[in-house]
């Protein structure tokens, strides 16, 4: 094998094995029912996804894939098995949600995405903010409505350097997915919620998202 494929292979195991450690630590560990785990690589990439998936929830197939450095295929196999042990499942977008008994996963369909998130854990409403959350510019506008609870549409195009027209077509999208409330201007619907979400997983999120996270850590407490 080629130095640089070397290389690579080595960069790939070693991100697949911090996260598997992740994984292998969560109670839903090892939810592969009656399946030999003798291959170890094969191990190292399930636990890795539901590791992944624990600290990055929302996240959507193509960036767990690349952030994981595993192929499309191997990815989708093992979502597969994560899901619902069912071979005929679509992994890439196109289903709606999923549940079944023993799955350590389930998934949502966000327009284009699926998005991913560790069973029984997050509420339906959970999972939407998370959803929007993970886009940049919708995350800006609730970050800069929570910092600043009267900003216009104008104030928040201004602080996040986008058009008018583009707030204003995220407000339609994060009003009608029950994120905010357009009674009287703008306001964050459920920000305590909002707010825990931002502060848990503010690593998985930008530097920005982590800033707020610090500021307004002291304002909210949960359970990790």
């Amino acid at each position: 094998m080629p130095d640089g494929d070397r290389g690579v292979d080595a960069e790939k195991r070693a991100t697949l094995r911090r996260f598997a450690a992740l994984g292998a630590a969560t109670p839903l560990a090892g939810l592969s029912t009656g399946e030999a785990r003798a291959e170890t690589d094969r191990s190292d990439a399930r636990d890795a996804i539901l590791g992944y998936v624990s600290t990055t929830p929302g996240a959507h197939f193509s960036k767990l894939r690349d952030d994981l450095k595993l192929g499309t295929g191997e990815t989708q196999h093992h979502l597969r098995r994560l899901l619902d042990d069912d071979p005929g499942s679509d992994t890439t977008g196109t289903s709606s949600d999923r549940r079944s008994d023993g799955s350590a996963l389930v998934s949502r369909r966000d327009g284009d995405y699926r998005r991913f998130f560790v069973a029984d854990r997050f509420s339906t409403f959970e999972q939407v903010a998370l959803g929007y959350l993970r886009r940049e510019t919708p995350r800006g506008m609730l970050t800069t409505l929570l910092r600043h609870p009267d900003a216009t549409g104008s104030d928040i195009a201004s602080a996040l350097d986008v058009s008018r027209a583009t707030v204003s077509t995220y407000a339609s999208q994060l009003a009608e997915a029950g994120l905010l409330d357009r009674t009287d201007g703008y306001a964050v619907a459920r920000p305590e919620t909002i707010i825990t979400l931002l502060v848990r997983y503010a690593d998985s999120f930008d530097a920005e998202t982590q800033a707020f996270a610090a500021d307004a850590a002291s304002l909210v407490s949960y359970d990790p």
